[in-house]
This record gives C-alpha cells, structure tokens and sequence, in this order.
C-alpha cells in the first residue's frame, strides 16, 4: 500500500505546487504579453477542454493499457506545457499549448492525472479509511497549492532586484511548471514494480454502475460549470481589477485561502463519519455559496476577503467526499471509467465558464460572474441532495 500511495501523493503534492503558482500567475503573465481580459478567459477555457478530452481517453481507453504509462504520459505533456508557455507570446500558440496541455487555472485538479490517481486510491483502502485516503490527497494538494499561490509573488520581487524584465521573471513559474513535470514522471518511473502491478488491477469500461454515474455526472456538470466562472485564474483577475491587488496581495490571499481548504478538507472524514458523504457534500457547499455571493456584492476589500475566507474554509469539504462517495457505489473494476466518466463532464462544463467569466468582465458586470458562480452551486447542492438523499452507499 505504501508503495503505491506514496508516489500518488507526493506526485499531487508537486503538481498542485505547481497549478496554485500558474493559476495566479496566469492573467498577469497574459495581460503582460498584451493579450485582454477575454482572451484570458479564452485560454482558461481552452486549458480546461484540453483536459476534458484528454481525460474523456483515459475513461474510453485507458482500460487497455496500464495506469503507470498513462501516468508517465501525463507527466510529459506536463514538461511540454510549461516548455510552451514559457516559449510562445502569442495568442493562438499559447491556445493550442493551453488545449493540449495540463495547464490548470482552477482551485481543483481537472487533469488526466485525476481519474487515473483516484484508481489507485480506491484501490488501496476501504470505507472510512477510503475517505481519510482521498481527504489526505486533497489536503496535501490544497496545502501545496496554497504555497505555489504564495509563490506567485517572487516574479515581481525578482524584476525589483534583478536586471529581469517583468516579462522574463513572469515566464520562469512556467519553467518551474516544466521541472515539476520531470519530477512527476521519475516518481512514477521509480515506483516499484510490484506496486505498479497490484494496482494496475483488471479494470473494466462502465456496466452496472453506468445509470448512477450518469446522473451524478449530469448534476456534476452544473457544478463545474458555476465553479469555471470563479476559476483561480479569473478570480486572481477580478481581485487584481475590482479592488487593485498587487501580485504579492493575490498570492497571499490564494495561499490563506488554500490553508483553510486544506483544513476543511482534513475535518471533511469525521463530519463524514457523523453525517454521511452525502450530507457533508451538501450541507457544507450551501454556506459557501452564500458567502460567494455577497463577497461579489461586498462594497469593501475587506468585507469581500471575510467573506471568500469563510467560503474556503466550507467549500471543498465536498471534494474527498464526492471522490469517495463515486468511489463507493462502483464496482472496482469501474472505478478509473467512473472517475473519468464524472471527471470529464465537469472539465467540459467548467470549460465553457472562464469565457462566460472573461466577457463579463470585459463588459465592465466585474462581480456578475461570482453571483452566478454562488447561485448556480446553491441550486446544485439542492438537486444532489434531492437526487441522492436516499441512496446510501455501502459502508455508511
């Protein structure tokens, strides 16, 4: 078991170092290179579809072939992300490298890594322990998110004390982002061999399950369709525009923020314990969503950070929960189908958002995407609740 757990999560521990750094950085570096607020959004959403379908393959046909080169593949075409990113200027380039790459501009993961890594960990604990698995791997990612969003200031404090312009300092997080890939593919290139073969278990496309997870999918798609309007990215944007954060501001609130999700995420199992994955899902998001809601109206700076402070500490106590809540009521052998299949219609809903996001805020509505965003998760929780609320899966 440790084996097989220990590169998943040191691997998710780099990436999500990585993906908190970039989702920050991100507009700065865009807006720098000249490129407008909705062409920002246009590259978030292409970044988002690109792992949609990427993840849509592995759900198809990842089945076929082992889950450690996929794994290795994935880390490669992280290499070559931060490689492009750091290497075009352009707007179309930078499209196609967003699009094919494993760039992520939100709070969560929503590459092909995640179907694939959320195998193996169903795979290597059960019932509450699945739980505080998948609550570990979150915690780990919200926690190393949170020190990458604080990272995001060392480009400006390089260009001040350096002969760098802010350009050049700004292209180098992407260079880290390339690094981190290398490192990933030697974690999964060095796992034992014998780990590698208990968990690359024979794995099936979706059969008994398929009903379950096509309606948990469909509500996952309004979900992740609100939360693409507020994607770190876009949300870094509208605090650096509505209130004139500096880049230093953005990531200390991206990394105190990250903290408390990381906390929530760790309480997540025992309210879990008491209250069933469903409830914890539901009855956590509601209050999120309030509070996103008004810090969207919120006249004042600080208002509006008490507010998103509250949010974070509340919204991603759904995140190992619904993990393990599909994790729960597949068979094992569906297990990579159903991560991929409720994986991807959430990557393709939240992919349409960010360009939604950015046209408001180039048509001057700068809080109308965090009102939406807020609104649309209070009707999802509802109609999950609503949906799910006398399915129990086993173990509860």
């Amino acid at each position: 078991m440790t084996l097989t757990v220990r590169p998943i999560l040191l691997a998710r521990s780099l990436r999500a170092f990585g993906d908190g750094a970039v989702a920050v950085l991100l507009p700065a570096y865009l807006l720098e290179l000249g490129l407008g607020q909705l062409e920002v959004g246009l590259i978030s959403t292409a970044t988002l579809l690109g792992s949609a379908a990427a993840t849509l393959a592995v759900g198809a046909v990842g089945h076929r072939f082992a889950t450690s080169g996929w794994l290795r593949a994935a880390a490669c075409l992280m290499v070559a992300t931060g490689l492009g990113f750091a290497g075009f200027s352009s707007f179309w380039p930078l499209m196609a490298v967003a699009f094919a790459g494993t760039l992520n501009p939100s709070s969560g993961d929503v590459s092909m890594f995640l179907p694939l890594e959320h195998a193996r960990l169903a795979g290597a604990a059960q019932g509450e322990a699945r739980t505080a698995l998948f609550a570990r791997y979150s915690v780990l990612g919200a926690l190393c998110a949170a020190v990458g969003a604080l990272a995001a200031a060392l480009p400006d404090a390089l260009a001040q004390r350096s002969n760098f312009s802010r350009l050049e300092a700004l292209k180098m997080p992407f260079l880290v982002y390339a690094a981190i890939g290398l490192a990933v593919w030697w974690l999964y290139r060095r796992t034992a061999a014998s780990a590698m073969t208990a968990a690359d278990a024979p794995a099936a496309p979706l059969g008994p399950s398929r009903g379950i997870v096509v309606r948990l999918a469909a509500l996952f798609c309004v979900d992740a369709f609100a939360g693409g309007l507020v994607v770190n990215s876009l949300l870094s944007l509208w605090l650096l525009q509505r209130f004139g954060l500096s880049l230093a501001q953005a990531g200390a609130f991206f990394f105190w923020a990250g903290l408390l999700s990381a906390a929530s995420q760790l309480v997540a199992p025992r309210v879990a314990a008491r209250i069933g994955l469903l409830n914890t899902m539901v009855f956590t998001h509601i209050p999120a969503n309030v509070c996103l809601v008004l810090a969207g109206l919120a006249p004042q700076l600080s208002l509006a950070l008490a507010l998103l402070f509250v949010r974070s500490a509340l919204s991603q106590m759904d995140v190992p929960t619904r993990t393990a809540y599909v994790m729960a009521v597949v068979t094992p052998a569906e297990r990579a189908a159903a991560a991929s299949f409720t994986a991807v219609p959430r990557s393709l809903a939240s992919a349409l958002s960010p360009t939604l996001g950015g046209a408001l805020f180039a048509a001057g509505w700068i809080s109308a995407p965090l009102v939406l965003c807020g609104l649309l998760k209070i009707a999802y929780d509802l109609a999950l609740w609503r949906a799910f609320r006398r399915h129990r899966p086993a173990g509860e």
